[in-house]
């Protein structure tokens, strides 16, 4: 059984994650760099994922951020697709088939499923969201989502 068939499993390596994250983070609180570092941990770590990065928000607009896997769209058409969707209801969306999700947002075909974090500001404004894609339909939980927010809590912290 892989860590990803076990939700506590699963929980755990983010937990590992967040800790060594917490570490690095003690010297920087560069959001950008925090998100770098997130998303090269992340997907080094999360063998489930296919690609791992941000989107900022950036005035009306969503722009890419630090990011790890095949090239990306640079920038997300207003109030379309999932991390829109996160963006406006400031929560997680799980998608276990993004072909069936209305006004999705296909940077890479290969993609089948999706988890989109808020990134939250000291504020409580969504600052970027931390977005996650999987090969693999249905790949996420909500033991991923939860990990996830663990690790987008610590890039304004």
């Amino acid at each position: 059984m892989s860590a990803r068939d076990d939700p506590a499993r699963l929980l755990a390596r983010y937990s590992r994650i967040a800790s060594q994250l917490r570490d690095l983070f003690a010297t920087v609180t560069d959001p950008v760099s925090r998100m770098a570092s997130v998303a090269a941990l992340v997907q080094a770590k999360m063998s489930h994922h296919s690609w791992t990065g941000f989107y900022r928000v950036e005035g009306e607009e969503l722009l890419v951020g630090p990011y790890q896997g095949p090239l990306a769209c640079l920038l997300l058409e207003r109030d379309v697709g999932v991390c829109w969707t996160s963006v406006r209801e400031k929560e997680a969306v799980v998608v276990a088939d993004v072909h069936a999700f209305e006004g999705h947002i296909a940077c890479d075909p290969r993609t089948r499923s999706e988890v989109v974090v808020p990134v939250l500001g000291a504020d409580g404004a969504v600052r970027a969201v931390l977005d996650v894609d999987s090969t693999q339909p249905d790949a996420f939980t909500e033991a991923d989502v939860e990990g996830l927010e663990m690790l987008a809590a610590l890039i304004y912290a």
